[in-house]
């Protein structure tokens, strides 16, 4: 099996120069991707189940893996939530697939995002995970624009094992996460 493109580059070009920057010690100070989480959070499924049915299906063709329902933890009268429900769907991802979504969410989807000036470099969670949302499936290419039903947003997370936010979007921006200028 081949190794991923992303990958790769990660190996062969980003960790010499975050050792370069940052003077580790040890070649395993380098800060690293766990995984991916990707989620779809649907308000709309208390009231339609086959909303929830087509996210799913939406996060399979994206994400290449089968999605786990999400369910509400509280009972919140006034959204008429009860504990229990089924609120959204959430994927995964790490390995291989990770970086070939890493891959495919940098140089395809974020270019195709409507009135496109970069990602927020404010996203990052003070432990040096980054998320960020984006507001359609469509900029994925395995989407059908004939088969969706509704447009849907999602959450991206990235767990790194950065010690903080300046590492991180280091190794983040070398892989070519387009930031915005401040």
């Amino acid at each position: 099996m081949a190794v991923p493109r992303l990958k790769e580059k990660y190996k062969n070009e980003i960790v010499p120069a975050m050792l370069k920057e940052f003077n580790y010690s040890n070649l395993h100070q380098v800060p690293r991707i766990e995984k991916v989480i990707v989620n779809i959070g649907l308000g709309e499924a208390l009231q339609n189940a086959k909303a929830l049915e087509n996210a799913t299906n939406d996060l399979k063709v994206i994400t290449g893996q089968h999605p786990i329902v999400t369910r509400a933890k509280k009972s919140i009268a006034t959204f008429k939530l009860r504990e229990g429900q089924s609120i959204g769907a959430k994927v995964t991802l790490r390995g291989s697939r990770m970086w070939d979504f890493l891959d495919r969410l940098l140089n395809i989807s974020l270019a195709r995002q409507r009135d496109f000036r970069g990602i927020s470099s404010d996203s990052f969670d003070g432990r040096g995970n980054y998320t960020l949302g984006l507001a359609e499936q469509l900029s994925w290419p395995e989407i059908d624009y004939d088969k969706i039903d509704k447009v849907r947003g999602m959450g991206i997370t990235i767990v790194t094992t950065a010690d903080n936010d300046e590492e991180s979007r280091k190794m983040l921006s070398l892989m070519g996460m387009p930031f915005r200028g401040r």
